[in-house]
């Protein structure tokens, strides 16, 4: 009988093409969730698949400039909260609501193209992950 269990410096076994797919398109699905699916994911399958190592970037950077976008929406919602006395509280939601609208959309075209096997390129993203 032999033993079937990796050892620790034993490199991962390869995705197939199907997986390779598979694997990116979710990486590109799970940044309706966050950063954190697309990061996990890329994490994960960066050595076992190309495909998926050069999606699951393109969806990291993109989580990373949305992440960014979040924080800059906040502060300049607070900034004019304070200009406005409490008035743009009425609309603050709103840029927020848009980005996040954004957000699904894009990630939706990704998981599409990544699905059907081509490299999507999202229109806006900073490529801090070369």
């Amino acid at each position: 009988m032999t033993d079937q269990t990796p050892t620790a410096g034993a490199p991962a076994t390869p995705l197939s093409q199907q997986e390779d797919r598979q694997w990116a398109s979710f990486a590109h699905l799970g940044g309706i969730l966050w950063i954190l699916p697309p990061l996990i994911i890329w994490l994960i399958f960066k050595d076992r698949g190309q495909f998926t190592n050069s999606e699951g970037k393109e969806s990291v950077n993109f989580q990373i400039t949305v992440t960014i976008a979040h924080v800059a929406i906040t502060i300049v919602n607070a900034i004019l909260t304070a200009v406005t006395f409490g008035i743009w509280t009425l609309f603050a939601g709103l840029p927020t609501f848009a980005l996040w609208v954004v957000t699904i959309i894009f990630c939706i075209q990704g998981f599409v193209k990544a699905k059907d096997g081509q490299s999507y390129r999202y229109p806006f993203a900073l490529r801090l992950i070369k």
